[in-house]
């Protein structure tokens, strides 16, 4: 059975399901009959609404803020800037250099400036409207390379961050191994990547309460209560333990979450005005809201043997972080420490950099920093293919890590990584039928438009291969705490679960309930919601819960199981249920590290930066219709690796969706921003993959237990997202034997091109 708390996070009760079996999720059918309470739901009895005024400009100053047109609208309870945040008035999740509300200036266009508490939501929209801010434009600096590498950018391009004494630059992460550069085969690209949206469908919203300590209580769809905590409390000027967070129902996260949007917003509202306030962006307002992936340009170089054996790889990977830091360093140390892909090659030359622009602020999306250099090296090895007269399989099953292999980083692969096998049986998969004579139109580029009758339209395949760390890097204390407890229920055993992990709709309700199923025989068992009542779990991001928090709960039921057996064994005439009733409920606490990483070295990139590597490959069948540049991704087959299998059905739906992530970025996925600004902050214009572009997939899981990992698993979130995206662009390129170097690949790159052949 499933059950609904207040703030909309099921909980999982009564299934008998363990682990490795496809456990229902208790939230499935509450979503699919719309029942499922999202944080935009919330509502308490007298809530006042919030809204918030946005800069129009990517970069101007802030002359002044009159706020007396809004405080004079009926309704009205509060208008708050920057000089009413009640503590620091900068936060962030790398640097605290992002501010609750501006204060003398705007970086990016949608930058908060101040905020409205109403009685109704229009009448806060229109109040927001209502304040009269004058601005003085400046030049934004919106070119990633000329912000990053101009020298005369401090007259040309302002730095973003005045007195900063690296300019634009956030992080330059180099990777140097060996010196040899030269080879008998060598090819060079330059590719660019567009900023793509996480697109979730459930928007920025939550609900704060002032509390009789002088506190506040924040219900809101995140991703890491602890670390919003963490920043939330000192902008508030209050002490930890005064902002209480719970997890209110997440309606997709994805990476955007990470980063704090009407936290802080909502809770100095409500303390203001001493009564609840609830937050809900619109769809337009969240484009604004939350961080996107980092756009990138890179140029690569591949020396090889005439055989197709990698000598040297250089790279140059240029990330525009946006107008905040958020969380560009590690996207960068993904980017460089990955950047070669997971193949065998003795020299490395990789500068990886992240820079400040006026741009929209980019953070965390699922597989970052990876994604982008995945992209890259493996468009490389195609051009190495065709180059040494390889098939694009044998290319890379000549290159391919194996356990034992070391990353460029120096990094020991210590764990199962059977790449050239996984190419294997991706190769040997059946292909999808050739188009008949007199083929399903529906089937076809422009589907249901029915656009073409199949003239024109050409076949192409295409493979990927991606590597993704798993859980946090370099250095990272990264660790997840679970709280468990038995006590009996009635007259039978019942197990509570309590954790801060967040549930963003990737099942981990579900496998906390597995595994303390498992672990203590018990089939009762209810996962209480999420919160900052116990100790922290980390982020839901970096496919890394599963494994913390799946560790922690492990290592908490171990113990409880340790004290039962032990009373069990001092009164062998009682049962389970006698024990319980006599001696009371079982808790206990636990927290799970996973083994210690390092930073990268500043100058060489060496170092044992990463905990787990994980692998997929993909192979992508497309039809294109090279008049008119439309493209039909006819079949995506997938290999992944998961060490072990906790929720088969869980599972495939994480690799199908993080494929057509990946479809999307290859095919249709871009905010399109010029001159800093957003042009298409809609769904009618910002195109997701739908029901009608994902093609059927053929997928083979495989199970080679890591023996460092809780049941020897291994993250698979992400790994799907990296290697989907290079293998249907490779596709479309086999297709129109076009040079194509961008993604998303637009109609127009097909279609106003010259097509080979």
């Amino acid at each position: 059975m499933a059950t609904e708390t207040a703030t909309g996070t099921a909980t999982a009760t009564g299934r008998r399901s363990g682990l490795g079996e496809s456990a229902p999720r208790p939230d499935g059918t509450l979503k699919v009959t719309g029942e499922f309470a999202y944080s935009s739901d919330l509502w308490l009895e007298g809530m006042l609404w919030g809204a918030t005024l946005r800069s129009p400009h990517p970069s101007a100053w802030i002359r002044t803020i009159d706020v007396g047109p809004a405080l004079a609208m009926p309704g009205v309870f509060a208008v708050l800037t920057h000089e009413d945040v009640p503590g620091e008035k900068f936060y962030g999740l790398d640097r605290r250099d992002q501010p609750v509300l501006a204060v003398d200036q705007v970086r990016y266009q949608g930058e908060p400036v101040a905020i409205v508490a109403a009685d109704h939501p229009e009448t806060a929209r229109r109040a927001a409207a209502a304040i009269v801010v004058r601005y003085e434009e400046r030049e934004a600096v919106t070119d990633l390379r000329r912000a990053a590498f101009d020298p005369s950018c401090p007259a040309v391009h302002p730095a973003v961050h005045p007195g900063s004494d690296q300019g634009n630059l956030v992080r330059h992460q180099p990777v140097r191994v060996g010196r040899i550069f030269e080879a008998e085969v060598v090819v060079t690209g330059e590719y660019e990547v567009g900023m793509q949206d996480q697109a979730f469908l459930g928007p920025e919203s939550g609900l704060a309460v002032p509390a009789e300590d002088g506190g506040v209580d924040l219900f809101v769809a995140t991703q890491w209560l602890h670390v919003d905590q963490d920043q939330v409390a000192p902008c508030l000027g209050l002490p930890k333990e005064k902002v209480r967070l719970t997890l209110a129902g997440v309606g997709g996260a994805f990476g955007a979450r990470e980063d704090l949007s009407m936290q802080v917003h909502a809770s100095m509202l409500a303390l203001r005005t001493g009564r609840p306030v609830k937050m809900v962006y619109g769809r337009e307002e969240s484009f604004f809201g939350h961080v996107h992936r980092h756009p990138a340009r890179m140029r690569y170089e591949h020396g090889a043997t005439a055989d197709g054996r990698l000598v040297y790889v250089k790279a140059e990977i240029l990330l525009d972080g946006g107008a905040y830091c958020s969380s560009t360093p590690a996207v960068v140390g993904n980017a460089a420490s990955l950047g070669v892909g997971p193949y065998e090659v003795g020299n490395v030359w990789i500068d990886a950099y992240g820079v400040y622009t006026n741009n929209p602020p980019c953070g965390a999306m699922r597989g970052f920093g990876a994604v982008q250099a995945c992209y890259a090296y493996e468009s490389q090895m195609d051009r190495l293919a065709a180059a040494c007269g390889l098939s694009p399989v044998e290319i890379r099953v000549r290159n391919a890590v194996s356990q034992g292999s070391r990353l460029a980083t120096g990094q020991l692969i210590d764990s199962p990584a059977p790449l050239a096998d996984m190419l294997s049986e991706l190769a040997a998969m059946p292909l999808p039928p050739e188009p008949a004579d007199e083929p399903d139109l529906r089937l076809l580029p422009g589907g249901v438009a029915q656009t073409t009758h199949g003239e024109g339209v050409r076949r192409g395949v295409g493979y990927g291969v991606g590597i993704k760390n798993i859980c946090f890097s370099e250095g990272f204390d990264d660790y997840s705490t679970a709280r468990v407890r038995v006590e009996l229920a009635g007259d039978e055993p019942h197990v509570l679960v309590h954790t801060a992990a967040a549930e963003v709709g990737q099942g981990l309700v579900t496998v906390q309930a597995q595994i303390a199923r498992t672990e203590l025989g018990i089939a009762r068992v209810t996962v209480a919601p999420a919160d900052t009542a116990v100790g922290s779990a980390g982020s839901s991001s970096a496919s890394r819960q599963s494994y913390v928090t799946g560790g922690a709960v492990k290592t908490a039921c171990e113990a409880v199981r340790a004290r039962l057996d032990a009373l069990r064994a001092a009164h062998p005439e009682l049962s389970l249920e006698e024990v319980l009733e006599r001696f009371g409920p079982v808790e206990e606490t636990r927290e799970y590290r996973h083994r210690p990483t390092f930073p990268m070295d500043p100058v060489t990139g060496r170092g044992d930066s990463h905990t787990q590597l994980a692998l997929c490959v993909h192979r992508a069948v497309v039809d294109v219709d090279v008049e008119l540049g439309l493209v039909k991704v006819v079949e995506l087959a997938a290999v992944q690796d998961v060490g072990k299998i906790l929720n088969p059905l869980a599972l495939e739906g994480q690799i199908h969706g993080g494929s057509a992530q990946g479809l999307g970025l290859a095919l249709m996925e871009e905010i399109q921003v010029r001159d800093g600004r957003v042009l298409n902050p809609s769904f009618t214009d910002y195109l997701i993959p739908t029901i009608l572009d994902m093609p059927p997939m053929r997928l083979s899981v495989l199970e080679n237990p890591d023996p460092h990992a809780p049941y020897g698993l291994r993250g698979a979130g992400e790994p799907p997202t990296l290697s989907s995206t290079p293998a249907v662009a490779a596709a479309v390129r086999a297709a129109t034997g076009l040079d194509l170097s961008r993604v998303p690949i637009r109609p127009e790159d097909i279609a106003l091109s010259p097509v080979a052949g």
